[in-house]
């Protein structure tokens, strides 16, 4: 039976950029999963009005949170510098569509405490972090006011940590796992999630493995999360423990994602034959399908939102002109199995 806090085998990952809409929740839920919207890149407002439209949809759902880096906020001395040569390299790209490359922009926070005050005003039934920890103290205080909370880890040594805040349930991400690593403790180089120079890519075991190993050291709910596309893989990490599997790429060509088309397109496409976790578009280790954006820039400085920030005029532009090679399409190691169709199809064939 699915671990009651879930009440689901299959979690639909949040998808910041526009893929996990409330009509997308919606269809997770209405198949039988749960969803989570994603609050990344959105004001608190628009935060609020996802959540509303969700809840106005019957969806039961949780909300995603990006945890703010400290260490960049601002980033240090030599990080700007590396961020101004970065800056600077990206005229190029600017040049092919006619666009201007921003000013740095060091201070994002995400809207971070507006986005925690909103949730404890009007509490969610779950709330998950990623890139970090919120603090022992946020999260006794969204307990009380009737959230359960998850922290999203990648190691053992993140996993000890997350439970020493006191979290309800840890989101455990292999490197396999498509779009940003949730990683927040320096690793060293060649270990998962870490880049060296934008080319390191080792994959270290498999999410199953990775799973065990964190519930040996913990006795927390667990969710796994990466890699996990077929009722095979979905068999195996529950196996390991998990309590469910959480899926992004899997759901990203369904007929209910808010995924751009030309990011739907590409997953299925032959041209594109392998993914790197890359640091280009972003500042944060990504891993996105191999094109020329990603090959034209391997040693991106670790700076994120800067870098975000600094690309964002590039990847709209992108987009707008169809121009896959140079977009952020997110896609996990076992992008060439996700398949088209409405969300309760692939949910059909998951659950078998």
């Amino acid at each position: 039976m699915p671990h009651t806090l879930f009440g689901a085998r299959i979690i639909a990952a949040p998808m910041a950029g526009g893929t996990s809409t409330p009509g997308f929740v919606t269809a997770v839920h209405d198949a039988g999963g749960l969803g989570f919207l994603a609050a990344g890149y959105k004001s608190v407002e628009a935060m609020q009005a996802e959540i509303g439209g969700a809840r106005t949809l019957g969806a039961r759902f949780g909300v995603n949170v990006f945890v703010p880096d400290p260490a960049q906020l601002p980033p240090s001395e030599a990080v700007q510098a590396q961020l101004e040569e970065y800056r600077g390299q990206l005229r190029a790209d600017a040049r092919r569509y006619g666009v201007e490359i921003p000013p740095l922009r060091l201070d994002d926070d995400d809207q971070w405490l507006g986005k925690v005050e909103a949730l404890l005003a009007d509490p969610v039934e779950l709330v998950s972090f990623a890139f970090g920890l919120p603090g022992a103290d946020v999260v006794r205080a969204l307990q009380r006011a009737g959230s359960a909370v998850l922290a999203t880890v990648t190691t053992v040594a993140e996993a000890l940590e997350g439970a020493g805040q006191g979290v309800d349930a840890l989101v455990v991400q292999h490197a396999s796992a498509g779009g940003h690593s949730a990683a927040f403790q320096p690793r060293p180089v060649g270990q998962g999630a870490s880049l060296d120079a934008g080319h390191e890519d080792s994959l270290q075991g498999t999410t199953a493995e990775l799973l065990a190993q964190v519930r040996s050291a913990v006795g927390l709910p667990l969710v796994a999360a990466g890699g996990v596309m077929d009722r095979a893989g979905l068999d195996d990490v529950l196996a390991a423990g998990a309590q469910a599997a959480q899926l992004g790429t899997a759901f990203l060509r369904t007929d209910e994602s808010g995924a751009r088309q030309l990011h739907k397109d590409a997953l299925a496409s032959p041209h594109f034959t392998q993914t790197l976790l890359t640091r280009a578009f972003t500042g944060r280790p990504a891993r996105a399908l191999v094109n020329e954006f990603v090959r034209d820039h391997p040693d991106a400085p670790e700076a994120y939102p800067a870098v975000h920030h600094l690309t964002a005029p590039l990847r709209a532009a992108a987009a707008a002109a169809g121009d896959a090679e140079r977009l952020n399409l997110w896609a996990g190691t076992g992008w060439q199995q996700a398949r088209t169709g409405s969300v309760a199809e692939v949910m059909a064939g998951l659950l078998g």
